[in-house]
């Protein structure tokens, strides 16, 4: 391919990629700073509710499996009493 044609090819798409960089969707990692970003969705409190509910609800499940193999546990043991 020719210079002339493809060297500023090579420059218009450098500059595309980069323009898309600052638009483009943010993870879920630190917010981006000025007018292209914004909360990560994992930041909203909403979410975090959501988040904080999920691990009481898990918890609780571990703490009531715990709870029922000390019973059966304890049944084993002595199973007259």
């Amino acid at each position: 391919m020719l210079d002339r044609l493809f060297l500023p090819f090579l420059a218009l798409t450098a500059v595309a990629v980069i323009m898309l960089s600052l638009v483009w969707p943010q993870g879920m990692g630190a917010r981006s700073p000025g007018p292209f970003g914004h909360t990560p969705l994992q930041q909203t409190p909403a979410m975090q509710a959501a988040i904080k509910r999920e691990a009481d609800a898990a918890q609780r499940r571990a703490a009531q499996a715990r709870d029922t193999v000390r019973s059966l546990q304890a049944q084993a043991i002595a199973p007259g009493q």
